[in-house]
């Protein structure tokens, strides 16, 4: 009973805080305000960024609570969680009073767990899979962090450039032509020296 009340809980719990992303529901921004807020936080394409974090945690968050497929509903949440912490929440310490990491954490611990057991009132349960194993909970974690991993790099690849960039870009540019320029007459200059 216990790993069923968790499942519904932290499941619809994922599932309100994507609705706060997708549709502006309980108290959240929709997505106009989650794009702006991924674009501020370097996750680019702020639009793809949004949605996938969005629907994330609304579908791991529906499969979590009725125990299809958990691992990989899981996966998806703590890759969501492990973000927010590493793009968020880190700098604050752990307290969530503070802003910190104590909520996410709490929600990987619980994913985690529920990867490894969704129970037997559960979809997995109806198909024999109340108990997936170890295996299965430590596959949701490296998955997850490897899922962090991949938006936070895209974020990266795909930021917009700025005037700074273009600039900067521009500078690298001339140094090359500079040394290549000297280097081509030093170059010569041996070569006629040598003649």
């Amino acid at each position: 009973m216990g790993t069923l009340i968790l499942r519904v809980v932290v499941g619809l719990l994922f599932i309100g805080h994507g609705l706060q992303k997708l549709a502006g529901l309980f108290g959240g921004g929709g997505l106009e305000q989650t794009e702006k807020t991924m674009d501020a936080l370097g996750m680019h394409p702020a639009r793809l960024q949004a949605r996938a974090a969005g629907l994330a945690e609304t579908a791991g968050g529906a499969a979590l609570a009725l125990g299809v497929a958990t691992p990989f509903a899981s996966a998806g949440l703590i890759a969501t969680m492990i973000t927010a912490i590493r793009k968020v929440h880190a700098r604050n310490g752990i307290w969530n009073s503070n802003g910190g990491v104590e909520f996410n954490v709490v929600m990987i611990a619980a994913a985690t767990l529920l990867a490894e057991r969704p129970g037997k009132a559960s979809v997995d349960g109806a198909f024999g899979r109340s108990k997936w194993g170890t295996g299965w909970a430590i596959f949701a974690i490296v998955a997850g962090a490897l899922g962090s991993v991949l938006a936070i790099q895209a974020g990266k690849r795909f930021a917009p450039q700025t005037p700074a960039d273009d600039e900067a870009a521009v500078e690298a540019d001339s140094a090359v032509e500079e040394t290549a320029s000297t280097e081509s007459s030093a170059s010569s200059d041996a070569d006629s020296d040598a003649g």
